[in-house]
């Protein structure tokens, strides 16, 4: 079993061109649920155990998930990652099983993020001065990642991966490889450019074209918990609230387009969402702001609260 599992994992990697972090979380989770068949069968699963293990068996997986106080979406995530596996088996060993098909997922509530107020991104300049006013381009860079975040709608992984070649001679756009290689164009405005090339400048190494622009003190290519870190020092110095993260700000760059009149199926494009539905989460963000100044405003609203 430990061979198949290890071809399926190669198959996410070269077939499927997963990441190693997704492909690693596949295989966690299906070895889970072989270690729980173990003790639930009491002997190792053989490749015709896999065949015939019934919705029973995979129910008391979930039910045994809940004892160890997992939580719904890691379930959910498990359960997917095992659905995938029988896909692979069915389609490349021969081996079927249609009980797994009959296994609803947990249900996980979808909590909205919270939109970073624009006066507190603003003071995020001049508490990165505050923070690196000894390291001149530390500061530059910092502040050149907060603006590209904010200005740009990225994710974390997407800003770091960009090298300098995609950013010579101030672009109107850049192309982004985002989650499952899926490419989108995002426009870049004058003060996203202006920071990077004020950062490039005065950046001590990593001119190279192929060398990625946002680099650790070291000179290494700056990793997501280095830049998660950077959000960490402002906002503790700003004494913002815990969910000011470097999501937030992509967060707030789709909330601000959806307010100044943007529309789902290009706001979907610019975040690089797979799914639509994903994108109309904002909607609800945008609604709570109505509903929120309606009551505030609104002479009828007054009324009903008197």
């Amino acid at each position: 079993m430990n061979d198949i599992i290890a071809e399926f994992k190669q198959y996410l990697l070269n077939t499927k061109n997963y990441s190693i972090h997704t492909a690693d979380a596949y295989e966690h989770d299906i070895v889970d649920f072989m270690f729980f068949y173990c003790r639930f069968n009491g002997n190792p699963p053989q490749i015709q155990d896999i065949a015939n293990i019934d919705t029973l068996g995979f129910r008391s997986w979930l039910a045994d998930r809940a004892r160890r106080e997992l939580s719904h979406k890691s379930t959910a995530r498990a359960l997917s990652s095992l659905r995938t596996f029988y896909k692979y088996l069915g389609k490349y060993k021969d081996i079927h099983n249609d009980a797994i098909n009959l296994i609803s997922s947990p249900k996980i509530p979808r909590k909205l993020s919270k939109a970073i107020e624009t006066t507190d991104v603003e003071n995020m300049h001049n508490a990165i001065k505050a923070i690196d006013n000894n390291e001149p381009w530390i500061m530059a860079r910092d502040w050149a990642l907060v603006v590209l975040i904010f200005g740009c709608g990225l994710r974390i992984s997407e800003a770091l991966s960009l090298t300098n070649k995609d950013i010579t001679n101030n672009p109107e756009s850049l192309r982004i490889v985002g989650k499952g290689n899926k490419e989108r164009i995002v426009p870049v405005l004058l003060a996203v450019n202006t920071a990077l090339d004020k950062y490039v400048k005065i950046r001590p190494f990593g001119h190279g074209m192929e060398d990625p622009v946002f680099r650790s003190v070291r000179g290494l290519p700056m990793s997501s918990r280095m830049a998660e870190k950077v959000i960490e020092k402002v906002r503790k110095y700003l004494q913002l609230p815990d969910y000011v993260t470097p999501h937030a700000l992509r967060h707030t760059f789709a909330t601000a387009l959806l307010a100044g009149g943007a529309d789902l199926r290009s706001l979907q494009e610019l975040l690089g969402h797979a799914s639509l539905s994903t994108t109309q989460l904002y909607t609800k963000v945008n609604m709570a702001e109505i509903m929120s100044a309606y009551n505030h405003a609104h002479p009828l609203a007054k009324a009903d609260n008197e």
